[in-house]
């Protein structure tokens, strides 16, 4: 209870700026319960911008995304997934920012796919429900950041926010593939999102702590089902892909990494940057419940890929969005 008063005086800007800063270090110093994350969540998206869709769309939709601060450097993994899985009429609510603690975040190499992302929330409504994708830029959706930014900056460490923002998806989609950037924090977020009533979700973090779905390493998760979590491990070579290093996933700034998503796309990039955008849509897939089984998300994922068809939904998802302009 005195989290929850806490996190209402902090969004409506009721703290002094010292009193906010002793919060948010106090809870990183105790460690972040799944209780103060679910708490949090719903204290934010009260006080956020949602994103107004039909509950027969909302049940459907899905948002992959990575909490970030793994440093790793990768391209833009979870965005290229995003893109590709609407690709396969599924319904993707990505929830993200600009770049932080990388090269590129997800809205600036969606920004520079051509994709426009200065929309409204009707537009981003209409988005989802015509292609299949919408892009909600998190600061024109939580206006309550704007006071809380400045105290985050104060703190040398991260907070209770580098892992909340994937908790506060605008559209309150149902179903998730959310990466952490350490296996500590998979249980963590997993319970969280048993508080939060999630339908069905996956929390993953490689052992070499990277907030994807790794194709060079196992991948720790978390399944989430029914008020359940039960826990597993992800071997890429047990599932038939090549074993890669981890530096041929690597991508740079927003224009590389926009490239190597198109490359993917149109099929000139075959190697380890198409596979590991396959094992995380794969799994996506399943998630979403479009796939019965991995091995038949695997084949579909791969010949949505040959088709070029990946390629052909983005560029009409880059015109539907620039229609609004």
């Amino acid at each position: 209870m005195l989290t929850q008063v806490s996190f209402e005086k902090l969004f409506a800007n009721e703290m002094s700026e010292e009193e906010a800063k002793e919060f948010l270090v106090a809870l990183y110093e105790n460690g972040e319960s799944a209780s103060d994350l679910a708490v949090a969540a719903r204290v934010m998206r009260k006080y956020s911008k949602e994103l107004v869709i039909p509950e027969e769309l909302r049940e459907k939709v899905i948002d992959i995304v990575g909490t970030g601060g793994d440093k790793s450097g990768t391209f833009n993994i979870s965005s290229a997934t995003s893109l590709l899985l609407s690709s396969m009429g599924c319904y993707v609510a990505k929830h993200g920012n600009r770049s932080i603690t990388s090269k590129s975040g997800s809205a600036d190499v969606l920004e520079k796919l051509g994709i426009n992302l200065n929309l409204t929330t009707e537009q981003q409504a209409l988005m989802l429900e015509n292609v299949g994708f919408c892009f909600m830029f998190a600061p024109n959706h939580h206006p309550a950041m704007k006071h809380i930014m400045p105290i985050r900056h104060l703190i040398p460490h991260r907070t209770i926010f580098n892992l909340l923002g994937p908790l506060t998806n605008p559209a309150n989609v149902k179903k998730y593939l959310i990466g952490v950037s350490e296996p500590k924090f998979i249980d963590v977020v997993a319970n969280a999102l048993v508080d939060l009533g999630i339908k069905r979700a996956m929390v993953v973090s490689s052992i070499d702590n990277v907030d994807e779905i790794s194709i060079s390493t196992k991948t720790q998760f978390a399944f989430v089902e029914d008020n359940f979590v039960s826990r597993g491990e992800i071997d890429p070579i047990e599932l038939g892909f090549k074993k890669y290093e981890a530096n041929e996933v690597l991508g740079g700034d927003s224009e590389t990494n926009a490239q190597i998503i198109k490359d993917v796309f149109s099929g000139k990039e075959k190697g380890a940057k198409r596979d590991v955008i396959v094992i995380n849509a794969a799994f996506a897939l399943f998630i979403e419940g479009s796939a019965i089984d991995l091995k038949e998300a695997i084949k579909k994922v791969y010949n949505v890929l040959d088709s070029k068809k990946a390629m052909s939904h983005l560029e009409k998802i880059i015109e539907f969005s620039n229609s609004f302009k």
